[in-house]
Parts: structure tokens; sequence; C-alpha cells
């Protein structure tokens, strides 16, 4: 779940919709797996541009301190995830969101057979980055390639060479359709979102074009009567059953949220 507009509280998004991201951690409809109980995470912006992070290798529903600090947390930026190992380590580090700078970075899917490829998509990234690699997974190595790829100045664009390059390799070890992917980043301005699959049978992804959404699934929330039309949600999974409120994002598609701007564009992997 990406959440971008009025400052609200952590706990509002994460507890209170019936579908919320803690209940699509034990009841996924939609997702690969039912049950997301490998670790979790999240981030949100504060004072400063680099983001804060809480992630814990306990399952989301489990962790009275995700609760205590949702609590207080008021952010206009936040990032929140919910993980099921695709054979990766449960540990910390391996936890979503990653973080770089100012920038998060969050990823449902997988890359296939990633033990092949992984040491070519290792050597790929920027040498300056590499020590900042912290965790095992696919994920995380798709984003630093986004990061090598120019991430900060053209992100749709860096993403677009990342999935390319996964794509030429795979190719050249015979793996067939590599790529997997529901992908959210944001430098702490902007959010970007993208829907792809090398199959073009991409696991799901919605996003909500302002407030009412946020109102209809609670609307006891402190402060709703000051939301404002730049809210947008990017979810794996509706929150709630509001028929009109959740668009589907089309089969290879990347979207931008901004202040002022807001936009779905075709998504095609290039050769970077």
């Amino acid at each position: 779940m990406a959440y971008s507009g009025e400052p609200i509280l952590a706990g509002d998004l994460l507890f209170r919709p019936r579908h919320s991201l803690i209940d699509q951690s034990l009841h996924s409809t939609l997702g690969e797996t039912t049950t997301n109980g490998d670790g979790f995470g999240i981030g949100w912006y504060g004072e400063g541009p680099r983001p804060a992070l809480f992630k814990n290798i306990e399952p989301a529903w489990n962790d009275r301190n995700l609760r205590e600090i949702a609590s207080q947390v008021r952010t206009p930026l936040f990032f929140a995830h919910v993980r099921a190992s695709t054979g990766t380590e449960v540990q910390r580090s391996n936890c979503h969101p990653f973080r770089h700078d100012r920038w998060l970075w969050m990823h449902n899917g997988g890359l296939r057979s990633f033990r092949t490829v992984k040491r070519d998509l290792m050597t790929a990234i920027d040498p300056v980055l590499f020590a900042d690699i912290e965790g095992s997974t696919d994920s995380e190595l798709l984003f630093f390639l986004a990061l090598t790829f120019g991430l900060d100045d053209d992100p749709l664009g860096a993403v677009a060479r990342a999935v390319g390059l996964v794509e030429a390799i795979s190719r050249a070890h015979d793996i067939p359709a590599p790529v997997q992917m529901t992908v959210a980043t944001t430098d702490g301005e902007c959010m970007w979102f993208f829907r792809y699959s090398s199959q073009r049978q991409t696991r799901s992804l919605f996003y909500s074009t302002d407030s009412s959404a946020l109102c209809a699934l609670h609307p006891d929330i402190e402060d709703a009567d000051h939301l404002n039309e730049e809210i947008r949600f990017v979810v794996s999974e509706p929150l709630g059953d509001l028929p009109g409120d959740w668009t589907e994002v089309p089969e290879s598609s990347g979207g931008v949220v901004c202040p002022g701007r807001s936009e779905i564009l075709p998504f095609e992997p290039v050769l970077p």
C-alpha cells in the first residue's frame, strides 16, 4: 500500500479499512498467497528528505510495536508492505520497503530463476551503489538496478532499463517469462508505480484518485473534513468494497503522482 496526500495517521491507513493491509496479511484475496507472514515494513517521510523505516520479521498482524508506532506517525507519504518470501531468507534486511538516500521502493512478484541470473545482474550495478545493498532479495537488486540506470533523473526510464536488462540476461540463460512485478517507488515528493510481467499476466494493482475512498472506508476518521483532492492510493488489493473508488492499473503501465499531476503511461522494457 502506498499513500500520498494530506498528512494522516499511519494507523488510520493500516488498521481502519475493512480489508486493510493488516487484514490482507492474513486474508489476501488477489495475491499469489493467502497469508503474508514473512515480515513487514513501513516507510514514511517526516522531518528532512530521508524517510524513516520500521521493519520486522514478525507477521504484521502480531506486532504490537507496529500498532504503537502507527498511532503516532502522521505523514503525507506512506509506504507499507507485507511479505511472503519467494525463497530468500526471512530477515529484516529482506523486508520491504527498501531505502536508499531519499528513495523508497517496494515490489510484489519475483524474478524467475533468480539464482541463475543473480551474478550477472549484480555486476551491472554501479560500484558506488553496490556496498549499500543490505539484503539478498531480487526485489532489492531490481531497485539498485533502477538506481544505477538513472532513477534520480528519469524514474520511468530507469525502471524500463532495469527490467530490460533482466529480460535480456534471462534470455541468454534460456529463462522464459522472467519478470513478474508490481512496484511502487518514491523520492518523497512524487510517487511512481508500475504493473508489468514478461507474460503480460501481472499481479493485481489498483489506484484511487481522490479522497472519497478514504472517507468512505472510515467516515469517523479525525481529519476527514480536511482531506484534499490530492490524495492518492496505490494498493495490491482494494481496501474495501467500494464500487467506483478503485481503478485497476492497466497491464504494462507506469503511473506517476505528483502535486498537481497524476497520469498513467504505457510501460515497455528497454535495453539499457
